[in-house]
This record gives structure tokens, sequence and C-alpha cells, in this order.
């Protein structure tokens, strides 16, 4: 939807680099109190969930963060609009007057210190709106063989608090520590006074990997009691890209591939 004048409202932060263009009437973040945060990254397993779960449930757009770390890619939007690089803030409903965030983009800083910058203002953003969890999504290069899907906070009272709800808390990985925006926006929540922790599902790193995606948003909505849509099966996506490669039987390959994983990690 085309940002008008009575619908838009910028917000300059003094001495900051986020620009905040508040979209389709909203002004503020609707009291939610969990985000979900992914950019694209390996098998960019993060963002294509939570770009499905935003399909699946007509999520509404609050704001759009426009920082000067973005590579300066200006794209076209849904409406064909030339759009500067921004992240894209959305609220899915979860109740009367409940909502969670995501938030998302198609890139992200290539700097180390433009991510450092980038991602405490960010969080300074959440914090200032009242944001009490913050769960990154992300994907972790494995060997095919291993298909885990686990979380890893940034303090033992949150850790205490995942265990309690079931969730498959992780202290032995990433083993080699991790880099880059998700690994910074799920480590400075204690900084900010926020509940942060990156969900993490292997992946071998191809490409857009929907299956590591689905399974990842089904172990958050049964962790966190999201009760959210989640997407159709991803097999039924993995049909249509081999019916575009034109098999003979691609629904015979589909039952190969989603019996075993593996195959689809290579």
């Amino acid at each position: 939807m085309e940002c008008q004048t009575l619908y838009c409202l910028l917000i300059d932060i003094p001495h900051m680099s986020l620009l905040i263009e508040w979209r389709n009437g909203h002004n503020d973040m609707l009291g939610a109190k969990i985000c979900l945060f992914s950019l694209p990254g390996v098998g960019n397993v993060g963002k294509s969930a939570i770009d499905a779960l935003n399909s699946a449930n007509d999520a509404t757009e609050l704001a759009r963060l426009h920082h000067t770390s973005l590579p300066p890619l200006a794209t076209l939007d849904d409406d064909g609009l030339l759009s500067p690089p921004h992240l894209s803030v959305r609220a899915i409903a979860t109740g009367t007057d409940s909502h969670i965030l995501t938030i998302t983009g198609t890139s992200q800083p290539l700097e180390p210190n433009n991510q450092g910058l980038m991602a405490r203002e960010l969080m300074s953003m959440l914090s200032k709106n009242d944001v009490q969890q913050l769960i990154v999504l992300a994907g972790m290069v494995d060997d095919a063989a291993t298909k885990e899907i686990f979380i890893v906070p940034s303090s033992s009272a949150y850790r205490v608090d995942l265990e309690a709800m079931g969730a498959n808390v992780r202290r032995d990985e990433p083993s080699s520590g991790a880099i880059g925006m998700a690994a910074l926006m799920s480590s400075l929540g204690p900084v900010y006074g926020i509940s942060s922790a990156c969900a993490i599902a292997t992946t071998i790193g191809s490409s857009g990997d929907i299956i590591a995606s689905q399974n990842l948003l089904m172990s958050l909505d049964k962790w966190f009691e999201l009760n959210l849509a989640i997407p159709e099966d991803a097999s039924n996506k993995l049909l249509e890209k081999l019916k575009q490669i034109s098999p003979k039987n691609p629904s015979d390959l589909v039952s190969e591939l989603t019996q075993n994983h593996d195959a689809f990690y290579m």
C-alpha cells in the first residue's frame, strides 16, 4: 500500500542512523511483547520462515526501518513503486488485543561495524517499545545426516524459562560461536533488558531450505504456544519446484525427499 500523507509518519532518532517510517496509519508496535527476527542467511531458513508466517497469518505492516548501514539498493515494492532499502516490521494478531511482531528484510549490512551499529539501534528501538522477548531465526550449516531444531538463549534466567517451556535448549552449539546480525541481535538482549535467543535449524546451507524453515516454525509454535497458522506442508512447495524442473513423476520424488530429508539437504 502506498504511504499517503495521513498514514505515514517519519521519526528521525537524533544522533542515530535509523529512520522509522510508520505505515498504514500506525504509530506504535501495538504493545507486542514477542518479536521474531531474521535476515537473509544460511539456507535462508529464518527469512523464509518469517515470510511464510506473515503470508499465512495476514500480517499487517506497521513500519519500515530505514538504516544507513543497509546496502544502497532500491527495489520495487508490491505496488510497483521504487522503495529504498529497509526492514519491514509486521504484526500478527494472536488474540483480541494481542500481537507478535516480525522483522525481516532482503539484505543486511555487509561490514562488521555497520552490523554492530544497526543491531544496537534496532535493539534500542525494541526496548523503547517494551518488547520483552526477541527470537532470532537462523540456519546453521551441518552435515546432511543432522536435522535439528534448537534454541540458544543469551541469559541464564531466560534459559530456565525456555527449558520450563519444553524447548530444546542447547549449551554446546554453535560450538565455534556465531557472527553477523543474527548473532548480534540474539546476544544483545540482556544489555537492553530483553530476553533474547537464537532459534536454529540445521541445514546443509543450500538456498531455500523450505523443510528446515517449516520445522523451525512448528517447533517455535509448540514451545511458545503462539497458536499461529503454520504455512502449508513444505512438500507441496517442493512439488511445485519439481514440476518446474519437469520430472515425469514429481510426486514420487517428493515422497522420497520427505521420507528422507537428507536427500533434500543435498
